[in-house]
C-alpha cells in the first residue's frame, strides 16, 4: 500500500513525465527556483526536450527568474518541441551576450504561455547609441530567431529589452500572434519585431509599445505579413532602412492592412539610404486599412534617409522602389505634412498607387498637404490631403 502511494510523488519528481504522448520537461525538476539564476537549469531541460524522440514541452512554470544569455539550439528530435512559458524571466542588469534567450536551427517550434522576458533595459539605453552611430557596441535583444522554420510564438509578453525585441534571421514561415511587447517612447533603437532574411512571415493581432519602429522589415525578405497589429507609440510601421550594407537584397511583397497607429513619429513608411552601398529592388509593398491617431508622418517613402548625418546626401539612392500602394488610410495627423513621397533622384518610384486618403491635421502650423518628389502616383478615390500636390522639400532632416 505504501509502494502505491508514493507512486504519484515519484511521477511527479521525474525529469520528464508523459501526458498524452508528449514529454514535459518541467525546469524546475532540474533545480529551477524562483529568485535565483535559472540559467543552466535551462540548458539541461533544453538538452533532454530536444532530443526527445516524441513531441515534447519545456515548461517554464509561474514565478520569477533570472535568466542569463540562453541558447537553445536545434536541430531537435522532436517534432514539435514547446517551450511553454508562464514565468518571468529577468535579464541581468548589466548589458553582456546578443540576448536573453537565442532559438536557432529549429523546425516546429512552438513558444507560447502568458510569461514575460524582461529586459531590464532601462539600465542600458542611455548606452544605446547605435542609432547615432556607426561604430558603437549592440546591447543585447530579448528574444533572437536564427533559421527558425514552420514555428509560432504567441501569446508571450517582450518587456523593456534593452535593444530589439524580437528579431528574425533566416526564418521561413514563423507566426506571432497575439503577442505583447511593452517598452517606453524614450527607449532608444528597441524595434518591436525586426526582420531580416526571411520568408513568410505573420505578424497578427498583436499590441507593441516601444520606442522605435513597431515592426522593421529588412532587407532580403520575401512576403511579410503584418495584420490586425496596434502601434504606439514609437516609431511605426516601416520598410527599411535599406541600401546600408554591401550584401543586401531585395525586398519582395510586403502587406499591412487593418492595423491602428497612434501617437508616433511616422505611421507606414519605406526608407533607403542614399549613396546606397548596394542597388536591389523592394517591391510589391501594400498597405490597406490603417487608422492613424496623432501620427507625425501618416504616411511616408523616404528615400533620403540619413539620420544623424551618417551618409552623402548628394548621391540619389539606388534602391528601386515599385508596385506600391496607400489604400483606405485614415485618421489624424500630428504635422501638416501627412503624405510625403521622396524618392530616389537617380530611380523614380514606379507604380505607386495612392487611394482614399482621409486625414485630418488640427494644429496651426497651416493646412494639411501632401509633398512629393521623384515620383507620379496613381491617385484614386478621397483626397485628403491632396495627393502630391506640393513639391517636396529635398535635403530635409530624416525622422528616425
Amino acid at each position: 500500500m505504501m509502494g502505491l502511494a508514493l507512486l504519484p510523488l515519484l511521477l511527479l519528481l521525474s525529469l520528464a513525465s508523459t501526458i498524452q504522448g508528449q514529454s514535459i520537461f518541467d525546469v524546475t525538476t532540474y533545480g529551477a527556483k524562483p529568485n535565483t539564476d535559472i540559467t543552466q537549469a535551462l540548458a539541461n531541460a533544453w538538452t533532454e526536450a530536444c532530443a526527445s524522440t516524441t513531441p515534447s514541452t519545456l515548461l517554464i512554470p509561474k514565478g520569477v527568474y533570472q535568466l542569463s544569455q540562453s541558447n537553445l539550439k536545434g536541430p531537435c528530435k522532436s517534432v514539435p518541441i514547446q517551450v511553454q512559458v508562464e514565468g518571468t524571466l529577468q535579464a541581468p542588469i548589466h548589458t553582456k551576450g546578443d540576448g536573453l534567450v537565442l532559438f536557432s536551427y529549429i523546425d516546429q517550434l512552438i513558444l507560447s504561455g502568458s510569461g514575460v522576458f524582461d529586459g531590464q533595459g532601462k539600465s542600458g539605453w542611455e548606452k544605446n547609441n547605435c542609432h547615432k552611430k556607426k561604430i558603437c557596441t549592440k546591447l543585447p535583444m530579448n528574444l533572437k530567431f536564427s533559421f527558425v522554420t514552420n514555428s509560432t510564438v504567441k501569446d508571450i509578453t517582450s518587456l523593456d529589452s534593452k535593444n530589439f525585441h524580437i528579431n528574425l534571421l533566416g526564418c521561413k514561415n514563423v507566426t506571432f500572434q497575439h503577442v505583447t511587447i511593452n517598452a517606453p517612447d524614450e527607449s532608444p533603437n528597441t524595434d518591436g519585431i525586426h526582420i531580416s532574411s526571411s520568408e513568410e512571415i505573420y505578424i497578427l493581432d498583436s499590441k507593441i509599445a516601444t520606442g522605435d519602429d513597431c515592426v522593421s522589415v529588412g532587407d532580403s525578405n520575401k512576403q511579410v505579413t503584418i495584420t490586425n497589429v496596434t502601434c504606439g507609440p514609437g516609431h511605426g510601421i516601416s520598410i527599411g532602412s535599406l541600401g546600408k550594407y554591401t550584401k543586401e537584397k531585395d525586398v519582395v511583397g510586403v502587406t499591412v492592412k487593418a492595423c491602428k497607429i497612434f501617437n508616433t513619429t511616422n505611421g507606414v513608411r519605406i526608407k533607403t539610404w542614399p549613396d546606397s552601398a548596394v542597388a536591389f529592388m523592394a517591391s510589391d509593398m501594400h498597405f490597406e486599412d490603417i487608422e492613424m491617431e496623432n501620427v507625425s508622418n501618416p504616411i511616408i517613402i523616404d528615400q533620403e534617409y540619413c539620420p544623424w548625418n551618417q551618409c552623402n546626401r548628394k548621391v540619389p539612392s539606388k534602391i528601386k522602389i515599385s508596385n506600391v500602394s496607400f489604400k483606405n488610410i485614415r485618421g489624424t495627423s500630428a504635422t501638416p505634412v501627412a503624405v510625403k513621397l521622396v524618392c530616389s533622384k537617380s530611380i523614380p518610384c514606379e507604380g505607386v498607387e495612392v487611394a482614399d486618403i482621409n486625414l485630418t491635421y488640427s494644429g496651426n502650423r497651416g493646412p494639411i498637404v501632401s509633398e512629393c518628389a521623384n515620383v507620379m502616383p496613381t491617385i484614386t478615390g478621397v483626397q485628403n490631403p491632396q495627393i502630391c500636390a506640393k513639391p517636396a522639400t529635398i535635403g530635409a532632416p530624416s525622422t528616425d
